[in-house]
């Protein structure tokens, strides 16, 4: 975890996904992993995440920066699906 000069906690991580899906008719495996990010109250939450543990996030997702365009996915709800709080949904106050 680190903090932003205005003092707000981030979190950092990659998320992986991987489903079956139908395309054309036919069975298609997709894999993929993207950066994530979370802030404030949810940067603490993604960092008692167990690694490699099931995870439900929804958020948005925007690029890295003004000139990094690779696209990053921010945490807006984190729902743990085993393990810590027992599938507690954690939403952003707000």
């Amino acid at each position: 975890m680190r903090y932003t000069p205005a003092g707000i906690p981030v979190s950092e991580g990659r998320l992986s996904h991987r489903s079956v899906l139908f395309e054309n008719g036919t069975e298609r495996n997709v894999e993929l992993e993207m950066p994530l990010v979370a802030l404030g109250v949810m940067a603490r939450w993604l960092e008692s995440a167990p690694l490699g543990g099931n995870l439900r996030v929804v958020g948005f997702v925007a690029a890295k920066g003004r000139n990094a365009k690779m696209p990053v996915i921010h945490a807006n709800t984190i729902e743990y699906l085993e393990g810590n709080e027992n599938g507690t949904i954690l939403q952003e106050e707000g």
